[in-house]
C-alpha cells in the first residue's frame, strides 16, 4: 500500500526534527538482519543517545533539504539505514562499530559515510570520527581540568599550614625545654 501524501509530510517533519536535534548521522547499508539483529542494535545505540532509522531515501534527500544540510546524493542510494548520532556522534558511532564488529555483522551491514557538523564523511572518517572522545569522556576531561588547579591550591595551603604549624610546634618545644631547664 503506498505512502499517502498526507503521512509522507508527517515522515518529513519527523526527519527534520531528528536532523535538527542531531550533530550528524551515519548511513550504513543493510542487507539480511533479522528483526532481532535489529532490536539488538537499536537498544545498543539507544544507550549512547543514537537512534536508528530506516527511511524512505527520497523522503530522507526532503527532510535533509528543509533542515538545510548538506544531501548526499550518493549516500543514499539502495537499502540504507540512518544511525543518528544526537549529541554524541562520536560515542554513537563507536557504539555502532564496535556492535557490528561483536556480532558479525560485517557481511549484514557496511558503513557508507554520514555526515557530521556540516562535512560528509566517508567510511574512514566515520571510523576516525569514533575514536575521538565520547561526550562522557569530554566531560569527565573538562572536570578533571577544572578540579586540577583547586587541588594544586589546596595543596599549596596545606603545606602552608602545615609549616606554620611545625614552626609554632617548633617554638613551644623549645620554651617547653627552655622552662624546664630553669627550673
Amino acid at each position: 500500500m503506498p505512502i499517502t501524501r498526507t503521512r509522507k509530510k508527517e515522515l518529513v517533519a519527523s526527519y527534520v526534527d531528528i536532523l535538527n536535534e542531531s550533530d550528524g548521522f551515519v548511513v550504513v547499508h543493510t542487507q539480511g538482519l533479522s528483526v532481532a539483529q535489529v532490536q539488538g542494535l537499536r537498544n545498543v545505540l539507544r544507550e549512547h543517545s543514537g537512534l536508528y532509522l530506516v527511511a524512505k531515501n527520497t523522503l530522507m534527500r526532503k527532510a535533509l533539504e528543509e533542515a538545510k544540510w548538506i544531501v548526499p546524493e550518493d549516500l543514499l542510494v539502495g537499502p540504507v539505514a540512518i544511525i543518528f548520532g544526537g549529541d554524541n556522534m562520536p560515542g554513537v558511532s563507536k557504539a555502532l562499530l564496535k556492535h557490528i564488529e561483536d556480532e558479525a555483522f560485517e557481511e549484514k551491514m557496511t558503513v557508507t559515510g554520514g555526515i557530521m557538523s556540516g562535512d560528509v564523511l566517508d567510511a574512514q572518517q566515520v571510523e576516525a570520527v569514533s575514536q575521538l572522545p565520547t561526550l562522557d569522556e569530554l566531560r569527565a576531561q573538562l572536570a578533571g581540568l577544572m578540579v586540577s588547579p583547586a587541588q594544586g591550591v589546596v595543596n599549596v595551603l596545606n603545606q602552608a599550614t602545615a609549616g606554620v604549624v611545625n614552626v609554632l610546634q617548633a617554638y613551644l618545644d623549645k620554651n617547653e625545654q627552655g622552662a624546664g631547664v630553669s627550673e
